[in-house]
């Protein structure tokens, strides 16, 4: 059981890393709008790079916000029935929805994401508008390297159920995730 506890704590701050990852792109993409706009409406002075820039950092937000999500129940479920559950009951449902859906689904992303990558890099995809940001394969790469981290979160869901069919662990009365702050 010891080793169960090591890996769920290990990956349990792996998908807090990724919190504070999406946490610092949120960040960076709020501050990149704010210059955007202000340089827009008060400057008169449009920079497609910039623009762009605030799709590549959502990604990332979206992208590494969802092994934090899963870690720390804030993901979307039918939580109507999910709280009124005992937590045996919660732990086999969670088990089960990391090992039919969470971990599959994060194989599917990084195969065809991998694919997607390459491609890019391949082919030396850039931005297709004038002043755009050149190497599109770098925002193409932060897919199938989510998906590592949205299965080992999957996993992390699995030993965390574990934990608390042994008794070790409960699960908390809100699922809303809190925030990172």
């Amino acid at each position: 059981m010891r080793w169960i506890i090591k890996l769920d704590e290990g990956l349990g701050w792996l998908s807090k890393f990724c919190g504070w990852i999406a946490c610092v792109a949120m960040i960076l993409m709020a501050a990149n709008v704010f210059y955007d706009v202000v340089m827009r409406y008060a400057f008169n002075d449009v920079s497609i790079g910039m623009q762009e820039m605030e799709w590549h950092l959502y990604s990332v937000v979206f992208l590494m916000g969802i092994p934090y999500a899963l870690r720390t129940d804030g993901h979307v479920r039918v939580d109507v029935f999910y709280t009124r559950w005992s937590n045996k009951t919660k732990a086999w449902i969670n088990i089960g929805g990391a090992l039919l859906f969470v971990i599959p689904f994060a194989y599917l992303i990084g195969f065809y994401g991998y694919g997607f990558a390459v491609d890019a890099y391949q082919m030396g995809e850039g931005s297709g508008d004038p002043g755009g940001l050149p190497h599109r394969w770098i925002i193409k790469s932060v897919i199938p390297f989510s998906a590592i981290f949205i299965a080992t979160a999957g996993v992390n869901m699995v030993t965390h159920a574990i934990r608390v069919l042994a008794g070790d662990k409960e699960y908390e009365g809100e699922h809303s995730a809190g925030g990172l702050a």
